[in-house]
């Protein structure tokens, strides 16, 4: 004797009750594939930089600049770019939510759509008590950021200071001028060494929330398309 199957009259349609654990496990697998898919869209290819865009094609033109951050303790120094002519900024003597404000909205004026933080390592290219702190502060930084449409990486700065103050000195600049601007030529060291590296070494600083990784990719398509057929 066969099993019989229920049939819902024509123009209706049958409901089954689920029970809670039935749903649950539902819920559980939608959540795991919209995870999975945000996973696979995260990395540098689909949220490509600036400087790999450039690499793949020196006639591409970003839309935005990238800002060069080096975080101090005490002081930040800001340069901006877009490959081509690398420009101190300004240096900045805040710390915690001010300092994060302040940014976004140097962002903002200067028509940025990447951050390009410094990421302080010891001379065998290890993080350090140092790093943590800035990517403490990074992580946050991010987050703003996506909300955006903007990007946050991380690029290895060690020596760029030292390299700052050998620029300088070759400018002819002098002591003073040197010890108030030399947190800008850090970070200007930094985006050279950022675009010369065409986005080798970079890490992208991805938020945790989905919606926002899901906003960063659809901002990153922008321009990208012929590079990913």
């Amino acid at each position: 004797m066969g099993t019989a199957k229920l049939r819902a009259p024509a123009g209706f349609s049958l409901s089954i009750p689920q029970s809670p654990e039935v749903g649950k496990c539902l819920n559980l697998m939608r959540l795991t594939r919209q995870s999975t898919r945000v996973k696979q869209a995260v990395t540098i290819d689909e949220i490509p930089p600036n400087s790999l865009m450039r690499a793949r094609d020196p006639c591409w033109s970003s839309t935005g600049f990238s800002l060069g951050v080096d975080l101090g303790s005490s002081r930040t120094g800001l340069a901006i770019s877009k490959g081509f002519s690398f420009r101190p900024l300004m240096v900045l003597g805040l710390r915690g939510q001010k300092l994060e404000d302040q940014l976004i909205d140097i962002a903002q004026k200067q028509e940025v759509d990447e951050f390009i933080v410094g990421l302080p390592l010891s001379s065998d290219r290890k993080e350090t008590p140092q790093s943590n702190k800035v990517r403490s502060v990074v992580g946050r930084l991010a987050v703003r950021a996506a909300e955006r449409g903007w990007r946050v990486y991380l690029q290895d700065e060690y020596g760029t200071s030292s390299e700052a103050m050998d620029h300088m000195i070759t400018m002819g600049l002098g002591r003073s001028t040197r010890q108030e601007k030399c947190d800008a030529y850090a970070a200007v060291m930094l985006l050279e060494r950022y675009f010369s590296m065409s986005g080798d070494g970079v890490e992208l600083v991805v938020p945790k929330q989905p919606e926002l990784q899901i906003k960063l990719r659809k901002a990153s398509s922008i321009g990208t398309d012929v590079f990913l057929d």
